[in-house]
């Protein structure tokens, strides 16, 4: 069993050892990739318990911290392509909290270590959480002489050249500064300029940025102090390292200094007397925190009095009298700005939230699904709400309710449309359910002729696993679905680009974005496409109901393009005969038979799919086999494989007569595990069901 999967108060010393140099490697590559390279893989959720596990181990084991523990550093060691800086100060982090319990037992620790009553006031500072890159600004005479980053505490890089192009720090000190002041701060950029930025960087073909954290971090640790300066980067100063003389005794004041120096700080600073009034504080800037315009990440604690801060001095490589409370990393508060309508391929209508930018997860989000008309009546929000979001993992955003309390007077409600929001307005359909009632799904009657529907379908016809044509993504459908010149408007009109191209006065090779080569890679990407499988023509229709597996189901029984056209014409125009043989197939049902006859009973799908069929070739199906050693048996793959993907091996079991499952049941009669399988095959082992590995599999099969 791997350590990283044992309870820590059920390991024994030799595991502990083991989880705790796994996790120092561990922690230190993300420390490097977050602190040096600005590109981190994984969420601060995830960062943050690998090291409370780390934590717990050494508390468990104290005996066994190592010299490389993360507990024992700070950051990452510094670029190599930057001159390293030794902080006269180091620049050390903070401890986290998680929870309001959290923060109870911080202020109770600093009570009884500084022998104070448990109820005794005590004043603390409460300021927000900046999520930017840590950077030291050194100040002698006034006038600023170095900047560096923070590093790993102790030496950071030297990015002076870089931080004097950034317009909030100033290169002279305003008012009556110590002779030497170093003002320690961090530096960022709003969400609207991380999203100009991107839609800068998208519209020139260029690489778009994840959050405004790593790349403000990225943008000051540039070589090219000009590319800094192209960046519209801020700061906010917050602390200090060295100081010749200190101008006032309690964090407030310092902080209220260097504010008089010419300094940006956070308006959002409160000085509070008790943990409650510092939760409340939390609270209120959580819910504050779409509108900030910048990231957070958390709520920073400090004890007011400068005095107590030395008496409480450190631990480690943290102050004892100071503490980030982080916020949950998968949700936040922002404002919904309004709602917008998406209609899909299937002419299904998707009411989308358009919110306040804010990161969540490490993305920043800007919208979120809300399904359909009915969830709007769920949650009860309205335009103008501020509302929960929640994102986990690669999860679209969602939205979890709003905040009562804050909804603002002039809230307005949302009125689900009853036409499609196309110029040709057509009426909006509902599902019925199976009991002959209303269902949720709210449809675009328009079908092909709507042109979102239609241009969803081309998107569809070109995906991966239908036509899959290289070079012919959503970004170029969308070009060529607007280009009045080379107009595609239908999946036929593909295959024809290269000839009206040629015929066109102005080639596709001199239109913006394109160039001789990339035309003559597309048109020659096209061509190679011009032969198909029947299973993926049939899938690239779009019919709903129609998946992957439905298509190979039906290509299978009716062998020939012909075949199959010839039998859906037949049901669409109600021949039961027809729709019997269909209904016989297996997984093959009414929604399925219903959803080809809707289809090819639409005039303008026959035209679109007789023309298209006049620009191909569609390979006949590949009859099963009746004989070979896996015919008739039902089979489950699960983990990777070496000799070809999970996709192949499923295609090529079903080509052998077998049937590919996609869960272990009591039916399953064998499974396929390669490296990685998980839950399948645990069930196959509980249920007794044998269990072969790659290698096995070809040698079974006679391949």
């Amino acid at each position: 069993m791997s350590t990283a999967t044992i309870p820590v108060d059920q390991m024994v010393e030799e595991q502990a050892n083991e989880e705790l140099a796994r996790l120092a490697a561990e922690i230190a590559k993300h420390d490097r990739l977050y602190h040096v390279e600005d590109a981190p893989v994984i969420s601060d959720a995830e960062y943050d318990a690998l090291v409370r596990r780390n934590l717990s181990i050494e508390q468990a084991f104290p005996h066994l911290v190592r010299q490389d523990s993360p507990s024992q550093r700070v950051g990452a060691a510094p670029a190599e392509k930057f001159e390293k800086v030794r902080h006269r100060v180091p620049m050390l982090s903070l401890d986290n909290a998680f929870s309001d319990g959290d923060v109870i037992d911080f202020v109770a620790r600093i009570r009884r270590f500084l022998r104070m009553e448990q109820d005794a006031a005590i004043a603390m500072t409460a300021e927000p959480k900046i999520d930017g890159l840590s950077l030291s600004l050194r100040y002698e005479s006034g006038r600023l002489v170095s900047a560096a980053t923070r590093g790993n505490g102790q030496v950071g890089e030297n990015v002076t050249a870089n931080a004097r192009v950034v317009a909030d720090i100033p290169k002279v000190l305003a008012g009556d500064p110590p002779e030497v002041i170093e003002v320690r701060g961090e530096v960022y950029m709003t969400q609207r300029d991380f999203l100009a930025l991107n839609e800068r960087q998208k519209a020139q073909g260029k690489q778009t940025y994840v959050n405004p954290r790593n790349t403000a971090a990225g943008s000051l640790r540039q070589l090219d102090p000009a590319i800094t300066a192209s960046r519209p980067l801020k700061f906010f100063a917050y602390g200090w390292g060295e100081v010749s003389e200190m101008p006032a005794a309690t964090q407030m004041d310092m902080v209220a200094a260097l504010e008089g120096y010419g300094f940006r700080t956070n308006p959002l600073m409160r000085c509070c007397s008790t943990a409650q009034e510092l939760l409340e504080h939390y609270h209120a800037i959580e819910e504050q925190r779409a509108t900030l315009g910048y990231d957070i990440d958390g709520v920073v604690y400090k004890v007011d009095d400068l005095a107590l801060q030395r008496r409480l001095g450190f631990v480690s490589r943290s102050p004892r009298w100071a503490i980030a409370h982080k916020f949950a990393a998968e949700k936040a508060f922002t404002i919904l700005r309004g709602i917008d309508i998406q209609v899909g391929r299937t002419g299904a209508l998707t009411p989308v939230a358009r919110l306040e930018p804010v990161t969540v997860g490490g993305v920043v989000v800007t919208n979120a699904t809300l399904h359909n008309a009915e969830e709007i009546e769920r949650l009860g929000i309205k335009i103008g709400d501020t509302v929960i979001v929640q994102r986990a993992g690669d999860v679209i955003p969602q939205i979890l309710g709003y905040v009562e309390e804050r909804r603002p007077a002039n809230a307005r409600d949302f009125f689900f449309p009853t036409v499609c929001p196309c110029e040709l307005r057509t009426p909006i359909v509902r599902d019925s359910t199976a009991t002959g009632g209303e269902g949720v799904v709210r449809r675009c009657s328009g079908e092909f002729a709507c042109p979102f529907q239609r241009i969803e379908h081309l998107r569809h016809f070109v995906s991966r696993r239908a036509f899959d044509i290289e070079g012919l993504g959503e970004k170029q459908i969308e070009f060529f679905f607007r280009d009045q010149d080379l107009s595609v408007k239908s999946p036929g009109d593909i295959f024809t680009l290269a000839m009206r191209d040629a015929q066109n006065l102005k080639k596709l090779k001199d239109k913006d974005g394109w160039g001789q080569l990339s035309a003559a890679n597309l048109f020659a990407a096209i061509e190679a496409r011009r032969t198909i499988p029947l299973d993926r023509m049939i899938y690239s229709l779009g019919i709903r109901h129609v998946g992957e597996r439905t298509a190979a189901t039906l290509a299978r029984a009716y062998g020939t393009w012909q075949d199959f056209h010839e039998a859906a014409i037949a049901i669409a125009r109600g021949d039961l005969k027809a729709r019997e043989e269909m209904d016989a197939l297996e997984d093959v049902g009414d929604a399925v038979i219903d959803a080809v006859a809707n289809y090819f009973a639409e005039e303008h799908n026959r035209r679109l799919v007789e023309d298209l069929a006049s620009q191909v070739n569609v390979l006949e199906a590949e009859k099963p086999a009746t004989s070979s050693p896996v015919a008739g048996k039902t089979i489950v793959f699960t983990g990777a494989f070496e000799r070809m993907s999970r996709d192949e091996a499923k295609e090529l079991a079903e080509r052998l007569g077998a049937k590919v499952a996609g869960s272990v049941s009591s039916k399953t009669d064998l499974v396929v595990s390669g490296p990685g399988a998980g839950s399948k095959l645990k069930k196959a082992q509980e249920l007794g069901i044998e269990v072969i590995d790659e290698d096995t599999w070809f040698q079974r099969i006679g391949r």
